[in-house]
């Protein structure tokens, strides 16, 4: 997603958690990109540090007009299965992180009356699932946040999505399901591709909207 956008011509903003992750993203942006990109080591699942990280964007940049909030991670498990640390690192990784970038962005949207906000929500807790009740309902609460912000955000200028992939086709879940059939997975291009169509200028008039990848 960070290289699609610079290669529309974006400033893009990254906090990331994973240094080698943050390396790998470098080593993939051209030259001439280089100067539109800020990556920073923040805690995503943090309300005051991703509220200060916003400032500073808004500050170098004087506007922030769009948000993907792309941190999550998976854990399987039922109910009898999950201790509490792994549900709440479930909540904190796919719900709180929502959350805490939605609540530091969106003022500085409603405050210029523009703003597109994405958020990578799963086509695998439609209807909710069992067997990964954590990630399940972290995963569903995403959603109810996007459809109730959507309403609050209807006619202000700023629009609210989620975009729902099957399992994606990336490094950690190749690592993770080595014997897994991938001829399914949804290429990570893709997904760029229509979180890319979500936030154009054009799509003002979509807001609320679940698209299943």
């Amino acid at each position: 997603m960070t290289l699609r956008f610079l290669a529309e011509g974006a400033a893009v903003a990254v906090p990331y958690a994973v240094e080698r992750e943050r390396e790998q993203l470098w080593e993939r942006v051209a030259q001439a990109d280089r100067g539109r990109l800020v990556t920073e080591a923040v805690d995503a699942t943090s309300l005051p540090a991703m509220t200060a990280f916003a400032e500073r964007v808004v500050k170098a940049r004087g506007r922030l007009d769009v948000l993907v909030a792309g941190v999550g991670g998976f854990a399987g498990g039922a109910l009898v299965e999950t201790d509490e640390a792994t549900w709440t690192r479930m909540l904190h990784l796919n719900l709180t992180s929502a959350f805490a970038s939605a609540r530091a962005v969106v003022p500085h949207m409603l405050g210029a009356g523009y703003g597109r906000v994405v958020v990578v929500a799963s086509r695998a807790v439609v209807p909710p699932q069992g067997g990964f009740i954590a990630y399940t309902v972290a995963k569903a609460g995403a959603i109810a946040l996007v459809q109730a912000l959507a309403q609050e955000t209807r006619s202000r200028g700023v629009t609210v999505n989620a975009v729902l992939p099957s399992t994606m086709d990336t490094e950690a879940n190749r690592a993770a399901m080595p014997d897994s059939d991938r001829k399914g997975w949804v290429p990570v291009d893709a997904v760029a591709d229509a979180i890319a169509m979500l936030v154009r200028p054009a799509s003002a008039h979509v807001t609320g909207t679940l698209l299943a990848i």
